[in-house]
């Protein structure tokens, strides 16, 4: 296949210089090599291109044809190049975002990373893990920023997100015992919220039944709730080394691990998108970074 597109192109600049000598002069080759290649290209088409009884030879009723088919295949095959050379990405990119991520820090980041490719329209979506994953395992996204269990290795982790628990100002703090944690009330987020699954987690699962004041999925909700006095909360470490108001305080945790990772899951065939999703997976990791 590429040797005949190369005796078509042999054929289009032999219409337009009108002899084998001037052709030899502008590919370079030499005149034998010219003439095979146009005879090899009649043997391929089974017709003959070229009428030799004239001086010098002129195209046939058959090459005039065969040269408007094959000005259109070389026409197509550049513009196939400069489509693959092409690499902006362009397109709607679908993305997931976990709801514990879904603060200021990391939701401006990917808006400025997509905002870098200006023929990308973003499709932002958040929701818990188990959805976005179930979401994404269907094609319904193209990439997902979710959360995992801390123990998850691989090259699509981005970072590590640390769970803070909070609780009222002046509040006794409780011993640090999963009997102890588990008898307290808290202000968690509905299921299958990733940070309270975590802190179930971490209790012992099954064996320790939370007691849940409020289910709230709004944070800022979640932390008036809190302050008045409902129950402990969770909210990310990064964000809570902010500040907190003053009528709320943190917990000391001591060895708790309440973290998670941070994991993009990015579909293997993303064409066009790919530079974006890249961009808005560094953006999230150097987030997780600086404010951690």
């Amino acid at each position: 296949m590429l040797e005949m597109l190369e005796e078509l192109r042999t054929l289009v600049l032999f219409a337009e210089e009108g002899s084998i000598q001037s052709v030899a002069r502008r590919l370079p080759l030499t005149q034998p090599a010219v003439t095979r290649q146009m005879q090899r290209l009649e043997d391929m088409l089974g017709t003959t291109l070229l009428d030799r009884r004239q001086k010098p030879p002129r195209l046939t009723t058959a090459g005039l044809e065969v040269l408007e088919r094959a000005k259109d295949i070389l026409a197509s095959v550049e513009a196939l190049k400069a489509f693959a050379a092409d690499t902006e990405p362009q397109g709607v990119l679908r993305v997931g975002l976990a709801h514990g991520l879904s603060d200021a820090g990391v939701a401006g980041g990917i808006a400025s990373a997509a905002g870098a490719f200006p023929k990308i329209s973003l499709r932002l979506k958040t929701g818990w893990s188990a959805e976005l994953i179930e979401q994404f395992e269907r094609g319904q996204l193209d990439m997902a920023i979710v959360l995992r269990s801390a123990d998850h290795e691989g090259p699509d982790a981005l970072g590590t997100e640390r769970l803070a628990i909070i609780a009222p100002a002046g509040t006794t703090k409780p011993r640090l015992t999963d009997a102890a944690w588990a008898s307290r009330p808290w202000v968690l987020g509905p299921e299958p919220c990733d940070a309270r699954q975590r802190l179930l987690a971490i209790l012992g699962g099954e064996r320790h039944r939370l007691v849940i004041a409020a289910e709230i999925q709004d944070p800022a909700m979640q932390m008036e709730w809190v302050r008045r006095g409902h129950g402990l909360g969770l909210m990310p470490s990064r964000l809570a080394a902010r500040g907190l108001p003053d009528d709320l305080a943190l917990v000391d945790t001591g060895d708790l691990d309440l973290s998670l990772q941070v994991v993009a899951l990015r579909s293997p065939h993303p064409n066009r998108l790919a530079k974006a999703a890249q961009a808005i997976e560094k953006t999230v990791g150097d987030v997780l970074e600086v404010e951690t």
